[in-house]
């Protein structure tokens, strides 16, 4: 019997190895999960934030002492009818922005609006030192600053994915305090600056801009500015 057994066994064996062997067990096919595509970043829309940074001030200029507005009287005694100022300063500034801009796939172009309030202080050293070979009897304590910068700008620059790189060109509405009265211009801006998009819709940034102001407000005095400000915005 157990030779028998033995035999059949052979049999099937021998069967199974003519036929092309054992077939193995069937496998589940490998399947290839699809890579998850990166969003592109589309900067297009309208977005606000607000800003804070610092900015140095630089005044220079002849400004006439006849029918002045920095409230000499006419009993002053100067040796001529006008000084000669160059004097710089410094401080800080902040406000909010706001603005739209249309993404072309590379490059991107749009228009701000930004308010700021400044304490841009001229150092009181050079204040008093305005006339150039004049009198020592002028005392005047009011001082300098600019108290608020406006600014209406265009903006056009490279999408580079999560980062936007771009110029700045456009106006720039000042208020300043000097010797206590008020004066105000408008001048130019231009600068650049960069947003990085770092989570959905939240933006951080920096910018760099140069103001320049020529005899503003009739003073006979040009004013220049150069602001950098940090930048927090959202994106709608």
């Amino acid at each position: 019997m157990k030779f028998i057994t033995m035999t059949a066994v052979g049999a099937l064996i021998a069967g199974a190895a003519h036929a092309g062997g054992i077939a193995p067990a069937p496998s589940e096919p490998l399947v290839m999960a699809p890579a998850t595509p990166v969003a592109a970043t589309n900067w297009t829309g309208g977005y606000a934030g607000a800003s804070l940074g610092y900015g140095a001030v630089d005044a220079d200029g002849a400004p006439g002492l006849e029918d002045n507005d920095f409230g000499f009287d006419g009993d002053d005694n100067f040796d001529d009818d006008e000084f000669d100022i160059d004097i710089d300063g410094d401080g800080a500034i902040g406000g909010v922005y706001g603005g739209y801009q249309y993404d072309f796939g590379s490059f991107v172009v749009g228009g701000e609006a930004d308010l700021n309030a400044a304490n841009l202080d001229f150092d009181d050293d050079g204040i008093g030192d305005f006339i150039e070979g004049g009198t020592d009897s002028f005392d005047n304590d009011g001082g300098a600053s600019i108290d608020q910068i406006h600014r209406l700008k265009l903006r056009a620059g490279y999408d580079a994915g999560s980062a936007l790189i771009y110029g700045v060109v456009g106006a720039a509405y000042a208020e300043a305090e000097i010797f206590e009265e008020d004066f105000s211009d408008t001048g130019y801006v231009v600068g650049a600056g960069v947003d990085y998009q770092f989570r959905s819709n939240i933006t951080l940034g920096g910018e760099v801009l140069y103001h320049q102001w020529d005899d503003f407000d009739d003073t006979g005095i040009d004013f220049e500015a150069t602001t950098a400000q940090v930048r927090v915005g959202y994106q709608f």
